[in-house]
């Protein structure tokens, strides 16, 4: 499987085409051959994570005085996306430990928080999560039902929270949750609380039974009469809804990478697959219908990689970036779903069955236009950042 459709080497520093590179052969060498198994079994690949810790890819973005890499959120994004060109379960608990576990305590923490917690989440010894959706609010997470109530010097968290990524392996070390704080009669207050993992009154559900994504992590996760100290307030009180807005704007552009990276794996299997599959005494790649199959997948994921890459210079350069990053977001998800639907196409039956990375990309496109944010709510996003309805 060739590599030259690899984003182009113009648009990066040295720093970040030598980055792609280390993580393109760690994806091909040692995610590839194992990663099939992993899904079938439905099992968690710590291995692979402890490998990805030893890279550094978990403390990309973060300072090292906290033990990162120093690096920047591009860095993280070029990551997930040569990982999502292998495959998406690695990828998106790399996304979902580094933008939704160890972000928030980075972007809002106190010191200590960040002394106490961020060493480990950069390692990848210890995986963060955050807790947002719940059974009865997703997109809409302002209906947040999830109470932490102050008493003395702890909070006391009460409810449910669902499909949260990370939040039930072995290594997973805390969970921050957003709470209503406020009490009655007074304006709704939320705010973001951490709980570490093993605290008494804090639940685990078992595994989900899932669709896609299936060597990844996802629970429900209860909480009753759940005590933690009071210094465990991530930011401010009643400020935890906002906090969690603006990571969901970063993590649009992390889940656009992701999805850029799926989107281009489907051309890398289909590019290999049309030159080996004859039919008719030539190879399927002759055809002008294969052809226009792959020459459309293409033009969705260079988009899709323009989308994410603009987003990402934004944010870098401290200028507003959220029209930007729902219409990455939206773009590359929509891309990857196309492409993974058209790769099937082209595999045939091959393409119905989970041994092959098409299978697993087919499965695991749909939730790219779901998970942070679905398709209609970056639509809403993009009319309301262009003053439409507003």
């Amino acid at each position: 499987m060739t590599s030259n459709a690899a984003p182009p080497a113009s648009r990066l520093s040295d720093e970040h085409q030598e980055l792609r590179r280390t993580v393109e052969r760690f994806a091909r060498s040692e995610v590839a051959p194992v990663i099939g198994d992993y899904y079938e079994r439905k099992a968690f690949p710590y291995e692979l994570v402890a490998r990805m810790g030893a890279l550094g890819l978990f403390g990309l973005p973060f300072p090292e005085d906290y033990g990162g890499m120093g690096g920047d959120y591009f860095a993280l994004c070029l990551a997930l996306e040569e990982l999502a060109r292998v495959d998406s379960s690695v990828a998106i608990t790399l996304e979902a430990g580094v933008g939704l576990g160890a972000m928030p305590i980075y972007r809002f923490g106190t010191e200590e928080q960040r002394r106490q917690w961020l060493p480990r989440l950069c390692a990848g010894t210890m995986l963060g999560a955050f807790g947002l959706t719940e059974p009865d609010g997703g997109t809409d997470a302002g209906a947040t039902r999830t109470t932490a109530r102050r008493e003395g010097d702890a909070w006391v968290v009460n409810g449910t929270k669902a499909f949260i990524t990370n939040s039930g392996t072995d290594i997973t070390g805390l969970v921050t949750v957003t709470a209503v704080t406020s009490g009655p009669g007074e304006p709704k207050a939320i705010s973001a609380i951490i709980v570490p993992a093993g605290t008494p009154g804090f639940t685990v559900a078992p595994q989900y039974s899932k669709v896609g994504w299936s060597a990844s992590d996802t629970h429900e996760l209860s909480f009753v009469d759940c005590r933690v100290p009071a210094a465990n307030l991530l930011g401010e009180e009643g400020r935890g809804y906002a906090q969690f807005l603006q990571i969901l704007d970063e993590g649009r552009i992390a889940i656009a990478a992701l999805s850029t990276g799926l989107a281009q794996g489907c051309i890398d299997e289909c590019r290999r697959y049309a030159a080996e599959r004859h039919a008719f005494g030539r190879s399927i790649g002759q055809y002008q219908a294969i052809q226009f199959k792959l020459a459309d997948m293409e033009v969705r994921a260079h988009t899709a990689r323009l989308a994410y890459y603009e987003a990402a210079r934004l944010m870098a350069a401290g200028e507003r970036f959220k029209k930007e990053a729902a219409i990455a977001k939206l773009v590359a998800s929509e891309a990857a779903m196309a492409n993974a639907r058209e790769a099937t196409q082209v595999f045939g039956g091959y393409g119905f069955m989970n041994e092959t990375p098409v299978g697993r990309f087919y499965r695991d496109a749909k939730i790219l236009e779901v998970g942070e944010g679905t398709s209609e709510v970056q639509r809403m996003l993009i009319a309301r950042e262009m003053g439409v309805g507003g």
